[in-house]
């Protein structure tokens, strides 16, 4: 035999490989998508079966064909089941690497075998052999309506099928509105300070939105106490400390767990005034609702305590720090 008598193994070596390529150069192309149906749902069950039964007379090709690819359905979530219990877990690139080396082994494997086969099994495609196979010559009328019937659906299934898959629905939309303590972690927040001593912390926005979005920022200083007879939440003081908005563009979010921010800025603040405080930070999409004047500086007098109020209950997305400020 010649390498032609093992073309179709040899083609899903070089199409695996292709694909792996094509995830780490080009992971939107729509080559990819296509390649990637194949890999996950034919490829596995094909080249076990090719090597467990190398010879011509052992199944037909229908039979091969609904092997593979029932086959292949049961051999990704067992390879997902065993990478669960390594430390690289069920992610893409394990993945990927796992299924790229069964496919390799098994048509290796597979070559091997139909080399040594007495009479081996090797496709032929063409019109006289899918009729041969279908048994078209034979057929009633009805069976020639019904497989052409068949044919239609399945050529309609595979075709929306890659709607689905070329046009994937929006995940969830969300945004990260998140704040870090100056050395860039959860940890080691400014809450307490001294009057006039300056407070750093780092303010990250990142848009997962699938949409360009304008965030605005206001950031509070707050002086508020609960009143447990009448639960209602009293606002003594309200200062506007800072205000700016930022741009984003959509931002994917990391299947690989790759967490990487989008926007960050160090934000640093200083407090004139003793007592216990709050520094709210609010964020509002595209647009930020009009603030009235505010009374020698405070806002308490006024409609905009109401968003402190939606903050507290979380109609608004905010953060909040709770700061002591005490004398020098």
């Amino acid at each position: 035999m010649n390498l032609r008598d093992y073309w179709d193994l040899i083609t899903i070596i070089a199409l695996s490989l292709l694909l792996d390529l094509l995830i780490a150069f080009y992971p939107d192309s729509l080559l990819r998508k296509a390649l990637g149906l194949a890999f996950v749902l034919f490829f596995p069950g094909y080249v076990f079966i090719t090597a467990l039964f190398p010879e011509k007379k052992e199944l037909d090709n229908l039979e091969r064909l609904a092997l593979s690819l029932g086959l292949s359905i049961a051999i990704v979530p067992l390879i997902g089941l065993l990478l669960n219990y390594t430390p690289w877990g069920i992610r893409l690139i394990p993945i990927l690497v796992s299924l790229t080396i069964f496919n390799v082994i098994f048509a290796l494997v597979a070559i091997y075998r139909r080399a040594n086969a007495i009479n081996p099994w090797i496709p032929r495609i063409s019109i006289e052999k899918i009729k041969e196979e279908l048994e078209w010559e034979q057929s009633s009328r009805l069976d020639k309506a019904l497989t052409v019937i068949l044919v239609m659906a399945i050529i309609t299934s595979i075709g929306t099928l890659a709607y689905v898959v070329t046009h994937p629905r929006a995940g969830e939309r969300f945004t990260e509105f998140y704040i870090l303590g100056p050395e860039g972690k959860a940890d080691d927040y400014p809450t307490e300070l001294f009057v006039g001593e300056n407070g750093t912390v780092i303010l990250g926005i990142a848009n997962h939105e699938y949409q360009n979005v304008t965030y605005h920022v206001e950031i509070w200083l707050v002086n508020l106490t609960y009143d447990f007879e009448t639960n209602r939440t009293i606002i003594h003081n309200m200062y506007l400390m800072d205000y700016f908005n930022v741009t984003l563009p959509h931002k994917p979010v990391s299947l690989e767990g790759n967490w990487t921010p989008q926007w960050e800025v160090n934000y640093t603040f200083t407090i004139d005034k003793p007592g216990k405080w709050q520094l709210w930070f609010l964020l509002f999409k595209d647009e930020r609702p009009p603030l009235p004047e505010p009374i020698n500086g405070d806002y308490v007098q006024t409609n905009a305590t109401q968003r402190i109020l939606d903050a507290i209950e979380g109609k608004i997305q905010s953060l909040k720090l709770n700061i002591e400020v005490r004398e020098i």
